[in-house]
């Protein structure tokens, strides 16, 4: 099968059976004529339009630039990843001993001003901690699909 366009209206696609050539074009034209004569052509050409003046519509496949790029953010991803984790790792156990001294506000204990700042100061690092948690687990669902990427990439042809 072979499919040309047209250059003033590149959306109309004639398909005919074969390979590019003199007998193809003719029957594309012939595809293309009867478009005309029911209206279907949304662009007037001019007189001498000929079976030479069809582009050929070549399949594009997907070429090794895609493949590059692709692996190229896959790494990228996978590199957020590593920096998630080891923020959140190390602000981790500051966080969890801040998040425990939340419980002082809603005990019937009384509390100095200086522990009210001592916590209201955690509450920066608590929602640092907490935002970068989010993120390292929103890319940890990203990263699932770059790890595969990069897995079909490393794979050996002969496997």
């Amino acid at each position: 099968m072979v499919q040309y366009t047209l250059a003033q209206s590149p959306d109309i696609i004639l398909t005919v059976p074969g390979k590019d050539s003199a007998k193809a074009r003719e029957k594309a034209m012939d595809q293309l004529m009867q478009l005309m004569d029911e209206g279907d052509l949304p662009t007037e050409l001019e007189d001498g339009f000929s079976a030479k003046q069809l582009i050929e519509v070549k399949e594009v496949s997907m070429d090794t630039k895609n493949s590059e790029d692709e692996i190229t953010q896959a790494v990228q991803i996978l590199s957020n990843l590593a920096t998630l984790k080891l923020k959140v790792q190390d602000s981790r156990a500051e966080a969890l001993e801040i998040r425990k001294q939340i419980d002082i506000l809603f005990s019937d204990n009384s509390v100095t001003e200086e522990e009210i700042a001592r916590l209201k100061e955690g509450f920066k690092i608590l929602k640092t901690f907490a935002q970068a948690n989010l993120r390292y687990q929103e890319a940890k669902a990203k990263a699932e699909e770059a790890r595969q990427i990069l897995d079909r990439a490393l794979k050996s042809p002969d496997k």
